[in-house]
């Protein structure tokens, strides 16, 4: 007899060898309609897979997480299979699931168009409705090389060819398309009724620009129809809120071929810049951090000694001068390190917290640069904190605290923990590594959050915190961060004066807020579709006249305006006052003041709030109090 246990605790007995897909049958024919595959002692499998001996089993539907990505890597394959029927002679190379979707890369004699994504989708549909078995197959590595060379799948062969020896070589076949995956994949191309094509870019050849450039066809595809309707929806309402056009509509920023991946920042923008930077500045003050300022430009032989020569010389701008080698910095670490080894420390100076708005440049590929999202000049409100092992919990869960007020006041209510643990290139022993992630997970433990687990996603002198922010439009992004680092400070020579006045290594917790300040901005001009609290945006208050005869006061009003510290601008054009609320509405201003001849005869103004809300006539101190109100407890127009 064989045992089943179920994940609710219930056990079933088999008397001989049964499927995953006869075990959701035994339970109902519900689930059995609903499953896709199977989870056996933790392991995905597909529902063909044999249970031979006890086993904990889950059967896998379009509910859970990891069904998703079978229905989404499944739907991968009956693209491929659409695109080799249609295009016999193109060759198929990897098509990995991504956020919401999935790609394939193929090699094919003509570039393809969009007008080309409704003929493969009406191809895939065609598939579907065939409801053709997929099967899994194990085969030979020789002779799973030859058949695909002798299709003419040259990619595929390479592939087989650099999979380690003793890996099983699996192969996925529906119908006259055969593929090679690890799987698990859904039981039958029925399963795949809810899909889209999105779009084509390229891409080369595993990453290398050396290599072929791939057509790679982007797809997305759900469990539901209403599930994806909705994610059309909020892409829909993501490209109105795109950052690189509201950047433009609101006069904040451009990019010019001159300067790749650098930005031009308009006044306004940079008002806004202003406001966050000083923001974090309070930040810094309010928690024991000293703000500080290292050199953009560092010997290379530095940077080899802190370990990102090895690791990251390729994107690394360099320079040279007098016969020596220099690098633009990509981040802040090793500069701060010489500022705390520039004097003799005691363990009563620790922790010791340094903070840098640091401009750092990275070589970034062209074809990956994005708006303000990815770009080769970006400035971080970095930080570095150096203190004992035995600090290491309190700062963390410390920190943890001041990013949760932080996000809070940006507009960011939702964040999700996530703990990167060491990757496979690394420096350091796996002892320290283990001290190391153990402390990240007890500070967030300590606090009660729960987190996930990134395997192999640290950095390469530690493992990290990443903190997730998820938008008004339900996207998450990754932001601050915290890693502990047991390595980068001893191979700079950083030493304290212990208590016993032995010399010891402080441990160095490198940790962002808001990461890149560039990407932060763009963030919450897509978070809040332009619509900026009163604290951040960069003009809070316009003043219209509605005729001449009220422009000076309208000017006067600015002045008040601006001497109690508000940013504020008149708008004195000729036109109908309909005309200019219209148009500095498009501003996304939060408040407009209207001043005509009853206005300016009483010293008052008439106050629209962004959304077209009339808040009546006021004196011009109550305004203020007003905006300040709303500037103290950071809240948006309309919030109470």
């Amino acid at each position: 007899m064989i045992s089943v246990t179920l994940p609710d605790g219930a056990k079933r007995e088999y008397e001989a060898s049964v499927t995953v897909g006869e075990i959701a049958q035994s339970i109902g024919a519900g689930l059995a309609k609903a499953a896709l595959a199977g989870k056996v002692n933790g392991h995905l499998v597909d529902l063909s897979f044999p249970v031979k001996e006890d086993s904990t089993v889950a059967i896998i539907t379009g509910k859970d997480k990891e069904g998703l990505d079978i229905i989404r890597h499944s739907t991968s394959h009956l693209m491929s299979h659409a695109v080799k029927q249609l295009f016999p002679r193109a060759q198929v190379t990897i098509g990995p699931v991504i956020e919401n979707g999935f790609y394939y890369d193929f090699s094919i004699e003509r570039p393809l168009t969009l007008e080309d994504l409704p003929v493969i989708e009406k191809r895939m549909d065609e598939l579907v409705k065939q409801d053709i078995p997929i099967v899994r197959e194990e085969w030979d590595r020789t002779e799973a090389v030859k058949f695909f060379n002798s299709i003419g799948e040259h990619y595929k062969a390479e592939i087989i060819e650099s999979i380690p020896e003793g890996e099983t070589i699996s192969l996925y076949r529906q119908g006259d398309y055969v593929d090679l995956c690890r799987g698990p994949h859904v039981p039958s191309t029925g399963k795949l009724k809810v899909h889209k094509l999105m779009k084509i870019a390229g891409a080369y050849w595993r990453g290398d620009s050396n290599n072929e450039m791939l057509q790679r066809i982007y797809g997305t595809a759900w469990a539901k129809k209403e599930d994806m309707e909705a994610y059309l929806k909020m892409l829909e309402e993501a490209e109105k809120r795109d950052h690189r056009r509201l950047g433009k509509e609101l006069d904040l920023f451009h990019f010019q071929e001159e300067a790749p991946g650098l930005i031009f920042w308009h006044p306004k923008g940079w008002a806004l810049w202003q406001q966050v930077e000083q923001y974090m500045r309070t930040i810094y003050q309010d928690y024991g951090y000293q703000e500080v300022k290292a050199p953009q430009i560092l010997d290379r032989s530095l940077w080899e000694k802190s370990g990102h020569w090895s690791k990251y010389k390729d994107n690394m701008f360099t320079t040279e001068s007098e016969n020596r080698y220099y690098a633009l910095k990509p981040m802040n670490c090793p500069g701060h390190i010489q500022i705390f080894n520039s004097e003799v420390r005691s363990y009563r100076d620790l922790p010791l917290r340094y903070g840098e708005f640091g401009a750092c440049h990275r070589n970034e590929p062209s074809g990956s640069l994005h708006g303000l999202m990815r770009v080769r000049g970006f400035t971080q409100d970095d930080g570095h904190i150096f203190c004992t092992e035995d600090q290491i919990l309190s700062e963390c869960t410390e920190y943890t605290k001041l990013v949760q007020k932080v996000y809070d006041n940006f507009g960011f209510h939702d964040i999700s923990y996530k703990v990167a643990t060491r990757p496979e290139k690394r420096i350091g022993e796996d002892a320290t590594w283990d001290k190391a992630e153990r402390a990240l997970m007890d500070a967030l433990e300590s606090a009660g959050i729960a987190y996930d687990i990134l395997p192999g996603e640290g950095a390469f002198y530690g493992p990290k915190i990443e903190y997730h922010l998820r938008d008004s439009l339900g996207r998450s992004w990754q932001c601050g961060t915290i890693q502990v680092d047991f390595q980068m400070p001893g191979r700079l020579g950083a030493e304290y004066v212990a208590e016993d006045n032995s010399r010891k290594t402080p441990v160095m917790l490198h940790r962002a807020i808001i990461g890149s300040m560039e990407r932060f901005i763009g963030m919450l001009i897509e978070h809040h579709a332009g619509q900026m609290p009163p604290w951040l945006a960069p003009v809070q208050v316009a003043v219209a006249n509605i005729t001449d005869d009220q422009a000076d006061y309208a000017q006067e009003v600015v002045r008040m305006l601006k001497k109690a510290g508000l940013r504020a601008e008149a708008d004195l054009r000729n036109g109908k006052i309909t005309y200019k609320i219209r148009e500095l509405s498009l501003q996304k201003l939060p408040y407009i003041l209207v001043v005509g001849a009853k206005e300016k005869s009483e010293g008052k103004v008439a106050v629209r709030a962004r959304g077209g809300k009339d808040l009546g006539v006021m004196s011009i101190d109550e305004f203020i109090a007003l905006v300040k109100e709303d500037v103290k407890k950071r809240r948006n127009v309309g919030e109470i």
